[in-house]
């Protein structure tokens, strides 16, 4: 009973593996700006309503 080393799904050659590609620095800016946003909403929001 031999296996093939192509028959196994976790033998990927580093050029075959995939990795996810870091984050963009203009989205990582999108997330700040969008977390700032809402910060300031709920500050606003706070300061309106009391």
């Amino acid at each position: 009973m031999t296996e093939r080393p192509s028959d196994d799904p976790f033998s990927q050659t580093p050029s075959e593996a995939r990795y996810e590609p870091a984050p963009s620095l203009g989205k990582f800016a999108l997330w700040i700006a969008l977390f700032l946003v809402a910060a300031l909403a709920v500050v606003l929001g706070g300061i309106y309503f009391t």
